[in-house]
């Protein structure tokens, strides 16, 4: 080698050695500010890993609306999440969905905001593969107790960037009182979305309003109804209850319920059922109910009639609509009192099978624990309860809306209660209704428990609470929103966790995290401005991973 060459050799090597030591100089001090950079912004591991939007598996998303297609759901868009909690009988089963994690291994979350903001998040919908639909704007938090809304949006289902939003109200000028809005996606793919006393239909494409209408309060106050409870009857009809705020409170949002009514004692005026025609928004009937109801009701059929049970203040009771002659009725032969002294409010009921569950304390108890109780859809006398956590220990606060969940193909009931931060899977006997618990965790869930894929292989998808003063009462924490939350992904038959992910801003309470296509799941939240899309995959040298 020639020593021209040879010195050439050198120089480049001392050259890319000076820059090196540059650039681990430099990335010294830059790490560091990245770093604090990233948690300024808020970003979490998973975040930075996804860094962009997240599509899926695409594709699934022929695979998942031809699965959906065999599942009838009269009167709703056929669709993963066309109805508010899944379908008609708000079970929270939703068999299509993808899971695309590995069920034994490590799995990845990742994550990705929503591009746009949405202050308020109660629920989201989705109609096809790249739409989504967004109730917002009507859920207080402390940072904006006086929230200007409610309003329903569209956005991108990958990107979530806003197609467009229409304002209904703005509630700080109305006085109008809501508990939360409620949307579901017709059949026509038109949109039905009910607040307060009003109702309208809603152009999906375009956002526009088609139809408005008032809605019949009975013996409340019109100022102080809320009809969130939007379910559709097999024959297409739109069957609605409303929440009532207690007299002299003046709180907005769920809490009216929870602190002036559980809290206070104040007292609620009874219930209104309704039924309207979902083309017009005529209403066609109403029943003045014996009773407040604040619980969402579900609707099913028995016995060829179209059938509604409710939850209410001391009762749970039947009704029907009769689709021929446009009537509702009550059925005074099903009548159950599933509480005991000491518990609060049943929650919206189950359907597994023959039986109807509901769980007690929706609006809390420091007295009593929460329970189970089942009922034979014949005989209402047959009932069975089971205290799935056993009792409430001294200092204890027992908290447990929104509802049981169910897996009626799988004879399993789900019990949350976010005031002890437990979770319970219950096996359900189909013939005698004797309930025995399989599993309890400890997780402090504050919203549904939905059930993704098919009976072999379902996922049970809860939320997991953790407090940023980890000495902190719960019931503060909770009312403050000064917690975190994350999503857990669960083997359904005993508990186990599948897949977890990062800890992000609270979930809307007594929301949903819904199934997106291609594996997706979207987790809305109430203190945040946007929503998280979150996409679960096995690790990297995991099995199944690459």
């Amino acid at each position: 080698m020639k020593a021209s060459t040879l010195l050439k050799l050198i120089g480049l090597i001392v050259v890319v050695a000076l820059g090196y030591a540059a650039y681990r100089l430099g990335w010294s001090v830059i790490e560091p500010k990245i770093d604090q950079r990233v948690a300024k912004i808020g970003l979490t591991p998973n975040q930075i890993a996804a860094n962009g939007p997240l599509p899926g598996d695409i594709g699934l998303y022929a695979k998942e609306m031809e699965c959906q297609q065999k599942i009838p759901t009269p009167g709703y868009y056929s669709s993963l999440n066309g109805a508010e909690i899944s379908d008609a009988q708000r079970s929270g089963l939703f068999p299509c969905a993808s899971f695309l994690g590995a069920r034994d291994g490590a799995n990845t979350v990742y994550a990705w905001r929503s591009a746009d903001d949405y202050p308020g998040i109660s629920y989201i919908n989705n109609r096809k593969p790249g739409e989504l639909y967004i109730v917002g704007g009507e859920y207080p938090t402390l940072e904006d107790p006086n929230m200007a809304g409610p309003f329903v949006a569209k956005a991108d289902a990958t990107t979530g960037k806003q197609l467009w939003r229409t304002y209904l109200d703005n509630l700080n000028a109305s006085g109008r009182w809501i508990g939360n809005a409620n949307l579901n996606i017709l059949a026509n793919g038109k949109i039905a979305f009910s607040w307060s006393n009003q109702i309208v239909l809603l152009d999906a494409d375009t956002g526009a309003i088609l139809k408005h209408n008032t809605l019949p309060s009975g013996d409340a106050p019109a100022m102080d109804t809320n009809f969130k409870h939007m379910t559709i009857a097999p024959d297409g009809t739109l069957i609605m209850k409303d929440q009532t705020r207690p007299k002299g409170c003046t709180l907005q949002g769920t809490m009216a319920i929870i602190k002036c009514a559980a809290g206070e004692g104040m007292k609620q005026p009874n219930s209104q059922l309704v039924a309207v025609n979902p083309d017009t928004l005529e209403v066609l009937d109403d029943i003045q109910l014996p009773e407040p109801a604040s619980s969402p009701h579900i609707v099913s059929m028995y016995e060829a009639r179209i059938a509604i049970y409710i939850g209410m203040d001391k009762s749970a009771r039947r009704y029907f609509w009769d689709a021929e002659t446009k009537k509702l009725s009550a059925d005074d032969s099903w009548v159950i009192y599933p509480m005991q002294e000491g518990q609060t409010t049943a929650t919206a009921p189950s359907l597994v099978g023959d039986w109807i569950a509901f769980q007690l304390n929706g609006a809390g108890s420091e007295k009593v624990a929460s329970s189970i109780v089942v009922a034979n859809l014949k005989d209402a006398s047959r009932k069975q309860i089971i205290f799935p956590f056993g009792e409430l220990k001294k200092g204890e606060w027992s908290f447990a809306p929104p509802k049981c969940g169910a897996d009626p193909e799988n004879n399993m009931i789900y019990s949350a209660d976010m005031g002890v931060g437990k979770v319970a899977g219950i096996k359900l006997d189909p013939v005698s209704g004797e309930l025995k618990v399989v599993f309890v965790l400890d997780d402090t869930t504050t919203t549904f428990q939905p059930l993704f894929g098919p009976p072999d292989e379902r996922v049970l998808v809860l939320t997991n609470m953790k407090r940023n003063v980890e000495k902190e009462p719960l019931k503060a924490a909770l009312f403050t929103a000064n917690y975190k939350e994350q999503l857990t992904w669960r083997d359904a038959a005993t508990g186990k966790i599948i897949a977890e992910s990062d800890f992000f801003e609270p979930l809307t309470i007594n929301s949903l995290t819904p199934p997106g296509f291609g594996g997706r799941v979207y987790f809305p939240t109430a203190v945040g401005k946007g929503f998280y899309v979150l996409q679960v995959a096995p690790k990297a040298g995991s099995p199944g991973g690459k």
